[in-house]
């Protein structure tokens, strides 16, 4: 059966936040011609600004010309990762919207997506894209996605997990499909526009997750990165 899509009105918006490293990024768009993005070094001067940051980015438009809300929900700095999810998750309650949680690692996999739309498929079968992540103790963030031919949705085949370098390689020798290899090192919160239209497939396929769903995936106990 073929799902009905849904689009937002020209004057409805979707708003997404990345917070999980130690820039904030901001995107929002109404699908049609309107769509801007920022990014900003904040540091740890993040939970400080960013609901200013927030209010001045979404002029001209205001809360009630929002649909809905995406966060970045990890992995990444558990400080940076709480503030994003708890602003989201509050800004979803007092508006009544959907908040989407939406993973790091999902968000960098689409970017590549988005930018090279080709390598969803190679020699004729599907290409998978495997994202890795440094994270804390000589650990690594791993997870596998498929994007579809036409590139309109991400299936998460491995999920987000953290596990040691060489379970990591284990996990990418025995694969035995084609995949495409991602290191997300830096520059993550330009991605915030991948969280965007991640969550915008969703919404459009009929998904209202409530704010009280959206949770952080930390992985690890507390450590800053």
């Amino acid at each position: 059966m073929t799902t009905e899509l849904k689009y937002l009105q020209p004057t409805q918006y979707g708003l997404a936040l990345h917070t999980t490293t130690r820039e904030l990024g901001l995107a929002v768009s109404n699908f049609v011609e309107d769509t801007r993005s920022q990014v900003w070094y904040l540091e740890r001067e993040l939970s400080s600004h960013l609901h200013q940051y927030l209010i001045e980015f979404i002029q001209p438009q205001d809360w009630s010309d929002l649909a809905f809300i995406a966060v970045a929900k990890g992995p990444g700095g558990f400080t940076g990762t709480r503030i994003g999810v708890v602003t989201a998750r509050t800004l979803g309650q007092q508006l009544n919207f959907p908040v989407f949680a939406i993973s790091t690692l999902a968000a960098v996999a689409w970017s590549q997506i988005s930018h090279t739309p080709f390598l969803s498929t190679q020699n004729g079968s599907e290409t998978a894209i495997a994202v890795q992540m440094p994270a804390q103790r000589g650990q690594i963030f791993g997870a596998i996605y498929q994007p579809t031919p036409d590139a309109s949705e991400l299936s998460v085949i491995l999920p987000d997990a953290v596990m040691t370098p060489e379970a990591w390689q284990e996990k990418l020798a025995s694969w035995n499909t084609n995949y495409q290899l991602i290191e997300a090192k830096s520059g993550l919160a330009a991605t915030v526009t991948s969280v965007l239209q991640l969550a915008y497939l969703d919404w459009q396929r009929g998904q209202c997750p409530n704010w009280s769903q959206a949770l952080p995936f930390y992985g690890q106990h507390p450590v800053e990165m």
